[in-house]
């Protein structure tokens, strides 16, 4: 019986310790867009999800393995919500809407949850290469995503067309929210979007 009640313990304190992990991983994926990596500070992520500074090493081995988790994680929530998109729409619409959400003024307003490669792209070449190799799985697999949307996929021309639409998208989404002009911003969303999509715009 204290073998089962300690078993039980080990596993709720695990299941504990893995949430807590995963609201810091949340927390630091949303601070990391919002003030880039260099103003993303350990003490205001633990805060942020309610844990005391202290207890930051029991998750990680250092702020850069925190900053590799929380790239892959907002990578995966960007991917995943273009995925959304995707499968909310007729297959001969996918690509459409998908870059109609990305050039969107909710997704140019929301660059706390947004993309995180237009949120962060000038300040990767700068990062650790953990934190560069989990930005880099997740922009390939939002790459792999676009070029999945070609009526010719798996041909080289669709994956060349993918590479361009996300170069595309992410520059464009990069400017519009560099320039202090709104006219100017939708002006650049507008543009890239008959580009990319003609039929849309």
């Amino acid at each position: 019986m204290m073998h089962i009640m300690r078993k039980s313990q080990s596993t709720i304190r695990a299941a504990a310790k893995e949430a807590s992990h995963e609201r810091i991983v949340r927390a630091a994926a949303r601070a990391i867009r919002r003030s880039g990596y260099g103003g993303t500070g350990v003490a205001d992520i633990m805060k942020e999800a309610g844990l005391t500074h202290g207890a930051f090493y029991a998750h990680f081995e250092s702020r850069e393995a925190m900053l590799a988790e929380a790239a892959d994680q907002a990578g995966a929530e960007a991917n995943a919500f273009a995925a959304k998109v995707v499968a909310a729409v007729p297959p001969e619409q996918a690509l459409r809407a998908m870059v109609q959400a990305y050039l969107s003024r909710e997704h140019l307003a929301s660059i706390e949850t947004g993309c995180p490669v237009s949120a962060l792209g000038s300040e990767m070449p700068r990062q650790s290469p953990e934190v560069r190799r989990a930005a880099t799985r997740r922009i390939k697999e939002m790459m792999d995503l676009v070029a999945r949307q070609s009526s010719d996929w798996g041909q080289p021309g669709a994956h060349e067309r993918a590479l361009v639409t996300v170069a595309t998208m992410v520059g464009t989404l990069m400017l519009a929210r560099a320039v202090d002009d709104p006219a100017l911003s939708d002006s650049l969303c507008s543009a890239a979007l008959q580009a990319l999509a003609p039929s849309v715009a």
